[in-house]
């Protein structure tokens, strides 16, 4: 982008470029010289909106967490409408088709970067807790509706739906697998807790 010339939104484009170099290239494939090529801005766009690439890096992460926040609540909402199955499927191939795999990758990747959000975040893996959260709260929900058992144990099912969720959607560079596939999944770990 040629000097002077006023960028809308400038975080998001700057996310939204690192999200695609993630996506494409995996986390060593991310410096700041990509994202703003990617971005099509000068280096220094950057450095404007961010003490270093750390602190956009962890920026970034977070950004993608609230948008994790945002599909939870969306997802308790639909407790007691559909099928506890589908709307499972549903939440875990909305979070692994996007970039929450590559966030991962992303903050094992980077030392500095863990270390940073580990002062705001000093449990779980960034973004993978906030997703079993997200899919323990749903469970609560339908369990309240009785549309799984009372004796499930939300906090055992929610870290496995992620696991093997997270695990079906690894490969970025393959073809992501079907809904059949993550319907398979999640029947499987889910159907000794619903009710008839």
């Amino acid at each position: 982008m040629p000097t002077g010339v006023a960028m809308r939104d400038v975080r998001a484009q700057l996310f939204d470029a690192a999200e695609r170099i993630l996506i494409q290239d995996g986390p060593s494939a991310l410096t700041s010289r990509a994202v703003t090529t990617e971005a099509a801005c000068a280096k220094g766009v950057l450095h404007r909106h961010f003490a270093d690439f750390d602190d956009f890096l962890a920026e970034l992460v977070l950004d993608r967490i609230a948008r994790v926040d945002r599909q939870s609540a969306a997802l308790r909402e639909a407790a007691g409408t559909g099928t506890v199955v589908g709307n499972l499927g549903d939440a875990l191939t909305d979070l692994f088709e996007t970039v929450a795999v590559a966030i991962v990758s992303l903050v094992t990747f980077r030392d500095e970067l863990r270390a940073r959000l580990r002062r705001t975040r000093p449990t779980g893996v960034p973004l993978l807790a906030e997703a079993t959260a997200m899919i323990a709260e749903y469970l609560d929900a339908e369990r309240d509706k009785g549309r799984i058992v009372a004796t499930a144990d939300v906090e055992v099912l929610a870290p496995t739906l992620i696991g093997a969720g997270h695990l079906l959607f690894a490969d970025r560079k393959g073809t992501p697998p079907e809904s059949e596939a993550v319907g398979r999944v999640v029947h499987t770990v889910v159907a000794g807790v619903l009710t008839p």
